[in-house]
């Protein structure tokens, strides 16, 4: 599929930042490569059983001859986060600043062509909306938007990313891919965190799930992590939008990308996020692939098993059951008290604007902690000082 002005999903769109890295390459053709219905419950047994997973152990642990051993893998994966990160889970907060977009993503809430309410928090905005989560305990925000230049431009994010370090020690930002300058800037405003979903590494269906805006460029998206961490950012997230594609594959390529970025740079830290796709509003009928939560801990296991230092996140696109069997395993990040909306927190005199999905899980920050003490571990608000 080729846009009007005939830029094709694998190519760079005039003055987008080409930083000639090879892992992209790597990446595809590795997962490309694997088929995942050759391997057998004995190669899942040997793959389990070794002390570090390579790439083929990594699919074979998410092929579906593991899913008998899923017991044994969340007893693995869970002794494995308990030795590197004790029982402690860290809390956060996804703060959505505005929800203008020019892309044609036809999965997301967001999209240009949904009939949703805009809206876009001034400065005094965000600032009541940080003071509301602030007062809930909170120490760790991530800065969210929609991916347009225009209505979030460079100085808007930087102002947000400022303002948040005022009232938070560890500020994450998920908008859309920079060049390394821009990300060096939002560092400077107080930005430890730069997370990009890449939504499917499935390159046609990449394609056809983008049809049109700046997101249509695949290695633009595929390489922002790095470039973020060519931008002074600490550490970096990864992530598929489970269910846009073949969740197995995505599963795979996302691990792969996040170790070699971690071997090219490893002062970095990873995180993984795992989200599942979520019922939208804006007449949006997209039907994903079917990923039940036995396959989803599976491939949350096989990531702890893979990248046993990494962090390990659970939005509340999951349900309260699954995310505290989740915390108990291997995520050492859970979100707290979420709002998916514009404005809908800090009692914003201007009208509030739609949410990007609807989440499964409202619970307040008291109950997610209560939750987490009940289960023996413990609430963390930050981990980070700065000297």
């Amino acid at each position: 599929m080729i846009r009007a002005d005939g830029q094709g999903h694998m190519e760079y769109a005039r003055g987008m930042e080409a930083i000639g890295s090879g892992i992209m390459d790597a990446v595809l053709a590795a997962a490309g490569a694997q088929d995942f219905s050759a391997f057998s419950e004995d190669d899942a047994r040997r793959a389990l059983g070794g002390r570090e997973l390579s790439a083929d152990g990594f699919a074979a642990l998410l092929s579906p001859a593991a899913a008998p051993l899923l017991e044994q893998m969340a007893a693995r994966a869970r002794a494995e986060t308990r030795a590197r990160f004790g029982n402690s889970v860290s809390l956060f907060t996804p703060l959505y600043i505005s929800n203008y977009c020019e892309n044609g993503c036809v999965y997301c809430g967001f999209s240009r062509d949904r009939r949703i309410a805009r809206a876009r928090l001034d400065p005094a905005g965000i600032e009541r909306e940080m003071l509301s989560i602030s007062a809930s305990g909170l120490e760790e925000i991530l800065i969210l938007t929609g991916e347009s230049r225009r209505m979030s431009d460079l100085g808007y994010i930087e102002g947000a990313c400022a303002a948040a370090r005022r009232h938070f020690r560890v500020v994450g930002v998920e908008v859309y891919p920079m060049d390394s300058a821009d990300y060096a800037r939002l560092q400077a405003c107080g930005a430890d965190f730069v997370t990009v979903f890449q939504e499917t590494y499935d390159t046609g269906s990449y394609g056809r799930l983008h049809p049109a805006g700046r997101k249509r460029s695949f290695p633009y998206r595929f390489n922002a992590q790095e470039r973020a961490l060519l931008g002074g950012m600490r550490g970096v997230g990864f992530g598929a939008l489970l269910g846009l594609a073949d969740f197995r594959r995505d599963a795979f390529a996302t691990g792969l990308h996040a170790r070699l970025i971690q071997r090219k740079y490893p002062h970095a830290e990873i995180s993984f996020s795992c989200p599942r796709l979520r019922p939208i509003g804006g007449g949006a009928a997209f039907v994903p692939f079917e990923l039940g939560e036995a396959e989803l801990l599976q491939v949350i296991c096989a990531y702890r098993l893979f990248m046993p230092f990494a962090n390990i996140t659970i939005s509340s696109r999951e349900g309260a059951r699954f995310r505290d069997n989740a915390a108990g395993i291997a995520a050492t990040k859970i979100s707290a008290g979420v709002d998916v909306g514009i404005g809908r927190r800090g009692a914003a005199p201007e009208p509030a604007g739609d949410g990007q999905f609807e989440i499964a899980d409202g619970r307040s920050v008291g109950e997610i902690c209560a939750m987490l003490s009940a289960r023996g571990l413990q609430p963390v608000m930050s981990e980070h000082l700065y000297v």
